[in-house]
C-alpha cells in the first residue's frame, strides 16, 4: 500500500506539469470564451472611438462575444494604451492604437508609459484615415484653401488651430500647412475631436486638419465646410472636395492609420484568430460601405506587416517632429 500511495503522489505532482500544456492550448482555441475588452484612448465621439465601435459590433458577430468599448483618454492617447500593457497577457484586453502609438509618440515624450517596441504586440491593421482641412461655415468665408490663405492673411484676425494632442497627426497636418503658407498661427490642444469641433463652430478655433471620421456629419449639415482632404485621391463620399494637392499643396499626404494591439506575452494563437477575424470583416463590402461613410477605409494585415509599417515609418516622423519642434511632457 505504501509503494501504491508513494506512486499516486508522484502521479498526482506531475500532473500539472503533464496537463499546463494541454489546457493552455484550450484556452487559446476556445478564446473568446467571455467578453473582450477594446481600449480606445482617445474620448468617445472622435474618429478612433466612433470606428473602434463598428468594429466592436462586427467582431461581436465574428467571434460570438461581446466586445465592449472602454475610452481612457490622456496623455495623447499613451494613458489608454498604457492600460493595455498593464493587462494580462490573455486576449481579453485588446488596445485601439494609432500611428501616434506605434511611431509618433516616443519622439514626442521624454517619459513614455510603455515601450511601442516591447511592451505590446501589434496584431493586426483596422483602418486609415486622412486628415480634412475644416473650417466653420458662419465664422470662415473661405470656399478653397487658397482664399483661406488669403484671408487668414489679410483679415488681421488671429488664427489658431485646434488638434487632438501635441504630436499628432492633427497637429503635425495643421503646423506644416501653417509653416508652409506664411501663416502665423496658434495651437490649441484638445483631448479630442469632440472638444476641438465645438471650439472651430464657436469661431473659438480657426481651424483643424483633424481625422474625417469626426467631421462628416458636420460637412453634410453645412456647419462646417471641408476645403481639402489630405489623402492622395479624393475621397469617395467627398467627391467635391479637393486633395491638398489639387488644392495647390504639393507634397501633403497624410493619412492617419490604426491597429489592434495586445499586452505582451499574448499567445500567438489567439493574435492570429484575431488577425484572421479582421481579414474577414476588412472583406465584408458591407462593412467597408459603413467605413467609407464613416469617413475611413477598412484593412487588415497580418502581425508582421502592420510591426513592418510601424517600424518603417518611424524615422519619417521622428525627421518631422524635430523639424516641427514639438514637444509634450
Amino acid at each position: 500500500m505504501a509503494l501504491h500511495r508513494r506512486t499516486f503522489v508522484k502521479l498526482l505532482a506531475g500532473t500539472p506539469f503533464l496537463t499546463a500544456a494541454p489546457l493552455a492550448a484550450r484556452a487559446q482555441a476556445a478564446w473568446p470564451d467571455h467578453a473582450v475588452k477594446i481600449i480606445v484612448p482617445f474620448p468617445a465621439g472622435g474618429s478612433t472611438d466612433v470606428l473602434a465601435r463598428i468594429l466592436a459590433e462586427s467582431l461581436k458577430d465574428k467571434l460570438g462575444q461581446s466586445f465592449l468599448i472602454e475610452n481612457r483618454p490622456g496623455a495623447g492617447g499613451n494613458t489608454g494604451i498604457a492600460a493595455v500593457t498593464g493587462s494580462p497577457p490573455d486576449g481579453y484586453t485588446i488596445g485601439a492604437a494609432t500611428v501616434g502609438h506605434f511611431s509618433i509618440n516616443q519622439y514626442l515624450y521624454d517619459k513614455m508609459p510603455y515601450d511601442p517596441e516591447k511592451d505590446f504586440i501589434p496584431a493586426t491593421m483596422t483602418w486609415d484615415l486622412p486628415n480634412v482641412f475644416a473650417v466653420s461655415s458662419e465664422h470662415c468665408p473661405a470656399k478653397t484653401l487658397g482664399e483661406f490663405v488669403t484671408w487668414a492673411k489679410a483679415s488681421g484676425k488671429s488664427i489658431s488651430f485646434g488638434s487632438p494632442g501635441v504630436g499628432t497627426t492633427p497637429h503635425l497636418s495643421a503646423a506644416l500647412f501653417a509653416t508652409r503658407t506664411g501663416i502665423s498661427a496658434t495651437h490649441v490642444p484638445f483631448r479630442g475631436a469632440a472638444q476641438t469641433i465645438p471650439a472651430i463652430l464657436s469661431g473659438d478655433v480657426t481651424y483643424a486638419i483633424d481625422n474625417l471620421a469626426s467631421y462628416i456629419s458636420f460637412f453634410e449639415s453645412g456647419s462646417l465646410r471641408a476645403l481639402a482632404v489630405t489623402s492622395a485621391e479624393r475621397w469617395p463620399t467627398l467627391p467635391n472636395v479637393p486633395t491638398m494637392a489639387d488644392a495647390g499643396q504639393k507634397d501633403f499626404v497624410v493619412t492617419s492609420w490604426a491597429g489592434f494591439v495586445v499586452p505582451a506575452g499574448t499567445p500567438r494563437p489567439i493574435i492570429d484568430k484575431l488577425a484572421a477575424a479582421m481579414k474577414d470583416i476588412a472583406a465584408d463590402k458591407v462593412i467597408q460601405q459603413k467605413f467609407l461613410v464613416a469617413g475611413a477605409r477598412l484593412l487588415s494585415s497580418t502581425p508582421e506587416e502592420i510591426s513592418a509599417k510601424a517600424t518603417k515609418e518611424r524615422p519619417m516622423w521622428q525627421e518631422v517632429i524635430k523639424i516641427s519642434g514639438a514637444k509634450a511632457q
